[in-house]
């Protein structure tokens, strides 16, 4: 059995090798690659390396003096406020929404699931509008509000709703997939051994997501970070109150700031690469773990 399994792979490959529709010449094939990398040089490497460069141009004493900006300072802890609270409420609906469509059959199941992917059809612009004509001062929650001293629009609030808002369907739009690809036998099998359900959930259901789950919060957290659109509208560009760093950097550059602008701006380019090497390594465990278990 063992023999049979480790050859299979190998038999795959030259299956593969042999069938004609997939065989193309060298000299495509090393147009294809020539294509590929050029255009990953000039649309991705290139930028990240001007970023970097703009960043140092005036030494690393003005790098790290932008970073040590008391406005920097406070676009980076609300970030991450807004991002440490996004995340775990996008995970908690997540894992709910894909449990409950992957393993539960009912009415307006359709409906539930085009609803997970509207942030990704509307606009953030939009999405933030809607939350300014819900809670702003001349909302439709804004008289009832301001009545009781509680303001949205313009502060934090605001900034996580719409950060929620942008970040919610990662999680779900992850697992509901996978979930519905293993199906509901072992599920099934511990409930009738008498599992309940947070016992089906914890010791079956996880271990067989914990990979795909946490690929979801990682892209879930990237995008948090890096939200601008929506944070924009909803935030008022308070200077060390509301700007998150997208937005702040935005206002540096707007004041022909560069060299801090460009210093700021590092910062998520740096977060752009831990979710990647993140995203890969992830990628990498789950790829090695399927095989064990084959």
């Amino acid at each position: 059995m063992t023999t049979t399994l480790s050859l299979a792979p190998a038999r795959a490959r030259a299956k593969y090798q042999d069938n004609p529709a997939t065989r193309e010449a060298p000299w495509v094939r090393l147009l294809l690659l020539a294509l590929g990398l050029g255009f990953f040089a000039l649309f991705l490497l290139l930028p990240l390396v001007a970023v970097f460069t703009e960043a140092l141009r005036k030494g690393w004493d003005a790098y790290f003096a932008a970073l040590a900006d008391p406005d920097a300072i406070s676009a980076v802890k609300l970030t991450l406020l807004a991002a440490a609270i996004a995340v775990p409420l996008n995970l908690v609906f997540g894992v709910s929404a894909a449990w409950l469509i992957a393993k539960h059959d009912f009415r307006g199941k359709q409906l539930l699931t085009t609803f997970i992917d509207l942030p990704f059809s509307v606009s953030p612009v939009v999405a933030g509008l809607m939350y300014v004509l819900l809670f702003g001062a001349q909302g439709w929650l804004g008289p009832w509000l301001e009545a009781h001293d509680l303001k949205i629009i313009f502060a934090v609030p605001g900034i996580v709703l719409a950060t929620v808002f942008v970040t919610f369907p990662f999680v779900a739009r992850e697992l509901i997939p996978l979930m519905q690809a293993q199906g509901r036998d072992e599920e099934e099998a511990a409930t009738v051994l008498g599992a309940s359900g947070w016992q089906t959930f914890r010791r079956v259901t996880l271990p067989n997501i914990k990979w795909g789950l946490l690929y979801g919060v990682i892209l879930c957290n990237a995008r948090a970070m890096g939200e601008f659109g929506a944070v924009s509208v909803v935030s008022g560009h308070i200077r060390g109150l509301t700007n998150t760093l997208p937005l702040q950097v935005e206002i540096l550059y707007n004041e022909y700031q560069f060299s801090a602008a460009f210093a700021v701006a590092s910062l998520l380019a740096l977060l752009a690469l831990v979710t990647l090497v993140l995203k890969q390594i992830v990628e990498w465990r789950a790829g090695h773990a399927a095989q064990k278990e084959e």
